[in-house]
């Protein structure tokens, strides 16, 4: 008997749509089932952390999940939610996309053989279908469904319609062939019985599901989960500066962390059950305790803390942690002292700086030289004075008088210091040789 998968994710509000029978059909069988990922950039963003999250949950409801990177699917570009042609990515880019996605799927994943079932499975579609030529596609795929059928599909019919700019090459209205090859292989040679994806896959995860009963007579099952969205309407997974990524060289773990520690009370409440692994029981508890207190922010601290560890480690939510409370919690000098240069950065990006020789470092700067004539960070030395005995000027977050010397003990990962004044009013001091 395997654990209901269907259910589990039916309370988790990650499911829209379902073929019939599919929850019966998991319940009494063990099965292999796969999300497909294009290589579209090389990293994955939060977005396809849904999906990530569907095959780990079919993982630990005891079935065999395959992860498929669209290698050859990835060279067409899915046309699904798109009013405009994409682009279509040169071969280089698209390995570097492939190495790239296929090291975070790796770490989210753990494709080897330690796990709940036998682990998850990793391939790549160019592998099958590099082999077809054109004419054999054609006969043997092609042959199977009619330019009617494909035409009904949402993804066709946007790009079709009168409404349409531009409408739809040849390359893109053979995609949704290509991903239901991808079923097919899979159902043939893997017993793969089950393809699930975002809702906006419906169409192409049917047409799979469709040529296999053509082809084959064979019964397949699909499931798909609600696209995600913020209850204020803005869309999720961007901020300003573009996506949520997965790689830390595109988005830090301090923005990833805060991403989520700024979710809304109703998106929260809606994350925590998406994004984490967290059981029912744990869940309900944590939004009991937050609605009782919400200013303490329960639900966006566990959201925000186990997300990043699991997309980055336990060390990168420490440093992201620390990094938060300098900025909006309690902190001492000492954690401001502890931070290295780029969390250090993070934290206080677009704080104005300035640079210091470490020449007048030596033998230390008085608190008012510091604040009116080294930095400008205060006018005049008169104002720098009052400042100072109104006990409003602090270093590395600790008050400081105009009897206070500077030094080479103040500084943060050896070169640099914060100033502030009041609670908002930062400046950065950078120290160079």
């Amino acid at each position: 008997m395997q654990n209901n998968f269907v259910k589990e994710l039916r309370w988790r509000g990650m499911l829209q749509d379902i073929v019939p029978d599919t929850e019966e059909y998991l319940i009494k069988n063990p099965s292999t089932g796969y999300i497909g990922f294009d290589p579209t950039a090389d990293s994955l963003h939060i977005g396809n952390l849904v999906q990530i999250m569907i095959l780990i949950h079919f993982r630990n409801a005891g079935h065999q999940p395959i992860a498929l990177i669209g290698g050859a699917t990835g060279m067409i570009g899915d046309p699904s939610g798109k009013s405009d042609e994409r682009s279509l990515v040169d071969e280089d880019t698209l390995k570097k996309n492939i190495k790239g996605i296929k090291i975070q799927l790796n770490k989210l994943l753990d494709f080897s053989t330690n796990k709940k079932s036998s682990g998850v499975k990793l391939l790549n579609n160019l592998d099958w279908i590099k082999e077809y030529s054109m004419i054999d596609f054609s006969r043997e795929i092609g042959k199977h469904l009619t330019v009617n059928y494909m035409m009904s599909k949402d993804s066709v019919k946007k790009r079709l319609g009168s409404d349409a700019k531009i409408g739809m090459s040849f390359t893109e209205f053979t995609y949704q062939l290509l991903q239901g090859f991808d079923f097919l292989h899979l159902y043939r040679n893997m017993n793969c019985k089950i393809q699930m994806g975002g809702s906006d896959q419906w169409g192409n995860i049917t047409t799979g599901a469709e040529l296999i009963r053509r082809k084959l007579g064979g019964k397949a099952y699909a499931i798909t989960c609600p696209l995600i969205t913020k209850a204020d309407g803005t869309k999720f997974g961007k901020t300003e500066e573009g996506n949520v990524w997965l790689d830390k060289s595109k988005t830090s773990p301090y923005k990833f962390y805060q991403y989520w520690l700024n979710s809304s009370d109703r998106d929260a409440e809606r994350y925590i059950k998406i994004f984490t692994l967290l059981d029912q029981v744990r869940i309900s508890t944590l939004i009991e305790k937050h609605n009782l207190q919400p200013h303490e922010r329960l639900l966006q601290k566990t959201l925000a803390k186990e997300v990043t560890q699991m997309v980055h480690s336990y060390e990168d939510l420490e440093k992201a942690q620390k990094a938060s409370n300098i900025l909006f919690g309690k902190s001492t000098a000492e954690d401001l002292k502890k931070l290295d240069e780029e969390s250090f950065l993070e934290v206080f990006e677009g704080v104005p700086k300035t640079e210091i020789s470490n020449v007048d470092f030596e033998n230390g700067i008085d608190m008012v030289n510091l604040l009116a004539g080294k930095t400008n960070f205060i006018k005049s030395n008169g104002e720098s004075l009052r400042a100072l005995r109104e006990n409003s000027i602090s270093i590395n977050k600790t008050k400081v008088n105009d009897q206070y010397i500077v030094s080479k003990k103040d500084l943060i990962d050896n070169q640099y210091i914060l100033l502030q004044r009041g609670k908002k009013n930062y400046f950065i001091i950078k120290i160079i040789n």
